[in-house]
């Protein structure tokens, strides 16, 4: 019997490694588009740092075909997670009878990084000048495209009417829309504008209304249900994620190279590798600024929703007609309550680790 219970007791010994291992949580995060460097470094830094598996997490992503099609996914609780800008899921409350069930947990993008491009040597150059002419977008399924109809309306334009928005696909596809010709001007957000820049197209940028600034962008999501039954396994992600956009902010050239090797089909072919490692921190950089500091360079609380300014945003989008009215519960929509936990953390520790990381 003795040698029976030490032989157990040695092989329950050798196979909890592998039970720890396969014990992680799995969490699958939808995305409304592609992953670039500006916003996939962080994801591939949080793996190689082990900040997602030191909260137990296993993390995956999903590209589905914009808002329209990724929020499905999160109400019928097929992923854990969603990604999506935030109008569609307001607009689900005016309908009366089929709001979505979900909740956003954290502000991804809390100042909006939305607005028109054109080509450099475009007579446009004001929303106003965008009429009677066409603008790309990645897919019609775009969450963004309210808040950039909302923009046009406060113009004085028409969507649909004096102006039309045209599906030219994400990123390179649609920047050669833009240099075609096919388009007069594209409504991609201020990062991918960047890409373009950097490229070796010049470009001139119309930038929304005012009032549209500081509203809510692409931010965290999850079903009710999940929000109210796993409120750890959403801060544990979020304080992974968090952790590792600051540690790209330290060290952005690292996370590049993590993108890069996470994604090796992103790493520019044609491109000199110091110049192509420059422009992609850059960009990065540049993101991870606008997300993390207000605009008068003071540091932001990640994840944080600023209940106000969205108030004021559904309000604008309202007075300029995309929205039937700005009465909408916004503490039901947004929540704040797993900042605490998801900054709880020492950011200087992640910092350190981060530098030092190659």
């Amino acid at each position: 019997m003795r040698f029976t219970l030490l032989t157990l007791t040695s092989a329950l010994a050798a196979l909890a490694p592998l039970t720890a291992a396969h014990a992680l949580d799995e969490v699958t995060v939808a995305l409304a588009i592609p992953p670039a460097v500006h916003d996939g470094a962080p994801y591939a830094a949080a793996e190689e740092l082990r900040f997602f598996k030191d909260e137990n997490l296993s993390v995956k992503t999903i590209v589905f075909q914009g808002a329209g099609a990724l929020l499905p996914q999160v109400a019928s609780k097929r992923v854990t997670i969603g990604y999506p800008t935030s109008e569609p899921v307001i607009s689900s409350y005016f309908s009366g009878k089929d709001v979505l069930p979900l909740r956003y947990f954290y502000n991804g993008v809390p100042t909006n990084t939305m607005e028109f491009a054109v080509l450099e040597e475009s007579p446009i150059k004001t929303i106003t000048d965008l009429k009677n002419k066409q603008i790309g977008v990645g897919a019609l399924t775009w969450g963004t495209i309210p808040g950039g109809r909302a923009a046009l309306r406060t113009a004085g334009l028409t969507p649909g009417k004096d102006v039309d928005y045209v599906a030219v696909g994400a990123l390179a596809a649609g920047f050669q829309a833009l240099k075609a010709g096919r388009v007069d001007a594209l409504n991609f957000n201020s990062s991918w504008n960047d890409m373009l820049e950097m490229s070796g197209t010049k470009i001139r940028r119309v930038a929304y209304p005012e009032v549209f600034s500081e509203t809510a962008g692409n931010g965290f999501i999850t079903h009710v249900d999940n929000f109210r039954d796993n409120p750890d396994l959403l801060a544990r992600f979020g304080r992974a994620y968090t952790k590792a956009q600051i540690a790209c902010q330290a060290n952005p050239e690292y996370c590049v190279q993590a993108f890069w090797r996470a994604n090796p089909q992103a790493k520019p072919a044609d491109v000199a590798p110091e110049k192509a490692l420059a422009d992609a921190a850059t960009l990065l950089s540049r993101r991870l600024d606008r997300v993390l500091n207000k605009r008068d360079g003071t540091p932001r609380v990640p994840g944080q929703y600023d209940l106000t300014s969205i108030k004021a945003g559904i309000q604008a989008m309202a007075d300029a007609g995309e929205y039937p009215s700005a009465n909408v519960p916004v503490e039901d929509i947004f929540s704040n309550s797993l900042i605490e936990q998801i900054n709880n953390f020492d950011a200087n520790a992640v910092r350190e680790k981060a530098r030092s990381a190659k």
